[in-house]
């Protein structure tokens, strides 16, 4: 009987013991109130997720209604601080070597909820978010963006601005020598049609041949042209 009561104590002892080292491994990895003071990553990513799961869970408590008024403004209270204190964790990985969660991270927890208008950072989850004053601040309009001052807008006025700087992007230039070759060729080719019109009523109005042959001068052409103009409006318009 001695044996086995003795026995017992020893199992006892170190059963006691286990559970006070377990208690003080507990203590120890206790996650630091300030991320700037973890500088192992490895500790940082695993403080991450314990996060992670900590707003994971308490979205899932959130969503009923039944908890009453008190206790769903105290767990909207608790996610907000535990989704900021993952940011800064988040900040403090990136300061590590880490990646940045910022952009490469998903937005499962922050997207289910829900911010205000006019009031950016603090976001209502699940049930907060029909509690009593918080649906009208919902269904408000968001407040009109601040209008800026004239020193404000004439700080983002410069060169640029007034189109000083259009030609060196090198996309303006070929499109203005492309149109300026198309307009010279098309004075080009009426000048020519001018031309050939002009040699053909001065080949009618020859009286006997020549050997040398009259060129019209600019007035000449200008002259016919008004005249021709001059006899299709008679013509169009005569009773």
């Amino acid at each position: 009987m001695a044996r086995n009561a003795e026995k017992a104590m020893t199992t006892l002892a170190r059963w006691r013991a286990a559970q006070s080292g377990e208690g003080i491994r507990k203590e120890q990895e206790r996650r630091p109130y300030l991320a700037s003071e973890c500088r192992d990553l490895r500790k940082a990513e695993k403080w991450r997720m314990q996060i992670i799961r900590e707003v994971a869970k308490k979205v899932a408590q959130i969503q009923n209604a039944g908890l009453g008024e008190f206790r769903i403004r105290d767990l909207n209270d608790e996610i907000n601080k535990l989704l900021r204190e993952k940011r800064h964790w988040e900040a403090q990985i990136k300061e590590l070597g880490g990646p940045d969660y910022s952009r490469v991270g998903p937005r499962m927890l922050d997207h289910e909820g829900r911010e205000v208008p006019g009031n950016r950072g603090y976001k209502y989850f699940g049930a907060a978010k029909e509690l009593p004053g918080v649906r009208e601040l919902f269904e408000q309009e968001p407040p009109p963006p601040p209008r800026k001052t004239r020193a404000e807008l004439m700080k983002d006025i410069d060169a640029d601005y007034y189109g000083y700087r259009d030609d060196d992007d090198g996309i303006l230039l070929p499109l203005e020598q492309r149109a300026e070759k198309e307009a010279r060729e098309k004075v080009q080719k009426e000048w020519q049609d001018v031309k050939s019109n002009n040699k053909l009523n001065a080949k009618d109005d020859e009286v006997e041949p020549t050997s040398q042959r009259n060129i019209p001068s600019q007035a000449d052409i200008q002259e016919a042209l008004l005249a021709r103009k001059k006899q299709e409006l008679i013509e169009k318009y005569a009773v």
